[in-house]
């Protein structure tokens, strides 16, 4: 009897990779207090065997992990190289660039050692490719569009570029607004004084502002005007020169407050425009600026449009799974009532 041979698949090239920690960093900044850190390596690549012997570590397993893992621990050196400390988020979040997650091919050392702003002990600086690709994009455009869900920081960023152009005298001054449509662009129902009225809705833009700067200075930038924080429609009628602005929340824009924003901008100045298309808050029938703008200025030279997505939520680990799971929500209503279109309250 003549058997059939079973064609089983070829198996993958194993190889084995060693590294050799230099002498000058302590091998608990590379493994992390309590080895936190070979431990997010070890369950990124559970098919690998990593052992770690005095100041070398090895690596064996499938030739591409070993690749992997072998690149993940020279970027690793080349942050600590510039003495910032890891941390298991940075290692998680270098070892999805390294995996093309967030960007085939990306420097995960480049991205996390760039510093935009430094206060009070505290650095901010990109936390992902992407990021990385919107700040350097506000410095590269007059006009940046950051696009995306909550807690990918969008409207952090960009405040720490404007206050580190204030700093550096590339513009006189900061303006900060926001689209009121929560209370109504009137306020006119609302109790209280006209600063009562409009200021729980720009108080994340004053949250932000004491992260950035010594707080006993802000309220005397305020006075002066250096830095202005103000409702959308404070912005009609004027020409902003010399400034960096930024609009935030710019989804709850209709068409029309966009386009006044947009026609708003002067000579040396910068705007950059945040904002998540899918959470809309504007009254039933209502369209989004934020929304149309992107069709309207496609290709428009010197204009700039960054998308975030739950890769680069920079907040709690939970708050990317559950913009995850809102979209996947999203598009199994849509399928549902056949609409592909809308925002996801129906506009």
């Amino acid at each position: 009897m003549t058997q059939t041979p079973t064609h089983q698949p070829a198996a993958r090239a194993e190889a084995t990779a060693r590294f050799t920690v230099p002498a000058k960093h302590p091998m608990v900044t590379v493994l992390g207090s309590g080895d936190s850190l070979l431990r997010v390596i070890e369950r990124a690549f559970p098919g690998t065997d990593i052992h770690v012997r005095g100041n070398e570590i090895s690596a064996t397993g499938e030739e591409d992990d070993v690749r992997l893992v072998q690149r993940l621990f020279d970027e690793m050196m080349l942050v600590l190289r510039t003495g910032q400390p890891l941390s298991e988020d940075a290692v998680e979040r270098s070892i999805s660039m390294l995996r093309g997650e967030e960007g085939s091919g990306a420097s995960p050392a480049q991205v996390l050692t760039q510093n935009i702003l430094s206060n009070r002990g505290k650095t901010i600086r990109p936390k992902t490719l992407n990021q990385k690709r919107y700040v350097d994009a506000i410095d590269t455009h007059t006009i940046v569009f950051g696009i995306g869900p909550a807690g990918t920081g969008k409207t952090y960023l960009a405040m720490a570029k404007a206050v580190q152009a204030l700093q550096s005298k590339q513009v006189n001054r900061i303006i900060l607004t926001r689209p009121a449509v929560e209370a109504g662009e009137r306020l006119g129902f609302l109790p209280g004084t006209l600063y009562e009225k409009i200021d729980p809705y720009l108080r994340p833009l004053y949250d932000a502002l004491h992260d950035m700067l010594d707080p006993d200075s802000i309220p005397r930038l305020l006075s002066a005007g250096t830095i202005e924080v103000a409702p959308l429609a404070y912005m009609r009628g004027r020409t902003l020169n010399d400034a960096f602005i930024i609009l935030d929340e710019a989804q709850n824009t209709n068409p029309e407050q966009m386009k006044m924003f947009l026609t708003r901008l002067g000579f040396e100045s910068k705007i950059v425009i945040t904002g998540d298309v899918t959470q809309v808050d504007l009254p039933g029938g209502t369209k989004s600026g934020l929304r149309q703008v992107q069709e309207i200025l496609d290709g428009v030279d010197d204009v700039h449009f960054s998308r975030l997505t739950s890769q680069d939520v920079v907040r709690h680990k939970l708050v990317g799974r559950i913009v995850d799971a809102y979209d996947r929500f999203d598009v199994r209503n849509s399928e549902r009532t056949g609409d592909r279109g809308g925002d996801r309250n129906g506009k």
